[in-house]
């Protein structure tokens, strides 16, 4: 017995002296094309000559699987000379120069759209720029830039500029009423990366927001046109995994808005939502997914508030901006399977329920339980999906109210839903 111990123990330290003095010799970035070697090394926290350790190593290769550049990613490890290893990161590029349309219908005829061009990995450096239009009734159109590691390993920079025109009904005591509105913005954010899962965005958006009552204004309705300072706070939770289309694990964001205007006569507000996203993995082919919204706004009597029910954002089939709150509680839940899957191409099969909730202007927490302010939108989809081009899932859903007054439609677009 004493001789068995004797061994274990010879064993144990054995494996805890080398286990400790084993180096990285160096990190060797294997199959990239676009994605610059320099700029992988520069994200990673495996360096050469430090210690040997598979956790980093995997939180390397989850950070990969994580950048729009990267479809898929893994490692290798190969003993060198001298107890040093040599670490070989595998990658899988995505095409990353994207078309995006959105496309969206109800049964009352309303139809809009949306086209942009976004690429993901300019310059071999995970920068993403992008550019849309969209048409819905008016022309709008948006420019962006995104660089998560511009300065180093955690601070980056984010640059966005937005003309929107829409038209937006207006909810007043006496009756709807349809306004033409404007949102000329400019905005600024610095990302900060705090560790693996955790990161944080903070900056400041000027915007000009115009509403004109469309059509002759009879009525006197009331009509804005005034500057705007919006303070952004995100906090980001992301503990989700990847493996080509199919997720698993949890994510929370968390948004923060405050707004202050240079008119006087408008009070400054508020407004604070949380998307909490759950996935889960089914088998080979099968992949839950639930995305939870709870917001709240300061709860002005306003009929500009700034909660939206709408088609292309929180409720498949329900058309565009039917209605506005002070607060939402928004639950969507789908499942999707793959029924069809080549090493390149994908088709997914989807069955989802949409069910959200709303605060009334100058409500209270009891009009979440109203039955009037409730909606439930279930329906089907399919999904067609390109494995190595980056967010090439191009989706069509067909949503079906079943509470009261409810429509149907049609919604088009590239990208999953959440």
């Amino acid at each position: 017995m004493i001789r068995y111990l004797s061994l274990f123990l010879i064993l144990f330290y054995c494996q805890l002296y080398y286990g400790q003095n084993t180096t990285v010799e160096d990190v060797y970035i294997v199959g990239n094309k676009k994605l610059k070697t320099a700029f992988v090394k520069k994200i990673s926290s495996v360096t050469s000559g430090e210690k040997l350790d598979s956790v980093s190593i995997e939180k390397d290769i989850l950070r990969l699987k994580r950048l729009p550049s990267v479809a898929n990613a893994f490692y290798k490890v190969e003993k060198s000379i001298d107890n040093k290893y040599k670490v070989y990161y595998h990658i899988q590029e995505n095409f990353t120069l994207i078309p995006s349309i959105s496309i969206y219908t109800t049964d009352d005829d309303e139809f809009a759209y949306r086209l942009g061009l976004n690429e993901f990995n300019f310059l071999g450096r995970n920068l993403s720029i992008g550019a849309f239009y969209q048409k819905d009734i008016y022309d709008s159109y948006s420019l962006n830039f995104r660089a998560p590691y511009l300065f180093s390993q955690h601070l980056g920079l984010a640059l966005n500029y937005q003309n929107l025109t829409t038209q937006e009904p207006v909810f007043f005591s006496e009756g709807t009423a349809h306004y033409k509105y404007n949102n000329t913005s400019y905005e600024a954010l610095g990302l900060y990366q705090i560790n693996f899962k955790n990161r944080i965005e903070l900056g400041l958006n000027y915007f000009i927001e115009d509403y004109t009552f469309n059509g002759e204004n009879v009525e006197s309705r009331p009509e804005l046109n005034v500057d705007k300072w919006l303070l952004k706070a995100i906090y980001d939770y992301n503990g989700l995994d990847y493996f080509f289309h199919y997720i698993s694990g949890f994510r929370s964001q968390l948004n923060f808005q405050y707004v202050t205007s240079t008119d006087s006569m408008l009070p400054d507000f508020y407004i604070v939502w949380n998307d909490f996203f759950y996935y889960k993995r089914s088998g080979d082919k099968g992949n839950w997914a639930n995305r939870l919204r709870l917001g709240l706004s300061q709860n002005d009597e306003s009929p500009f508030a700034p909660f939206s029910v709408d088609n292309n954002l929180n409720m498949r089939g329900v058309g565009n901006t039917i209605d506005r709150g002070t607060g939402v509680i928004v639950l969507n839940s789908e499942y999707r399977y793959s029924f069809y899957e080549r090493e390149n191409f994908v088709i997914q099969s989807n069955i989802f329920i949409d069910a959200g909730t709303w605060r009334n202007p100058g409500g209270d927490f009891g009009d979440f339980g109203e039955s009037q302010n409730l909606r439930i939108y279930p329906g089907l989809g399919l999904r067609f999906i390109l494995k190595k081009i980056y967010n090439a899932t191009f989706r069509i859903d067909y949503g079906i109210g079943i509470t009261p007054d409810a429509t149907q439609g049609l919604v088009f677009g590239i990208g999953q839903y959440f």
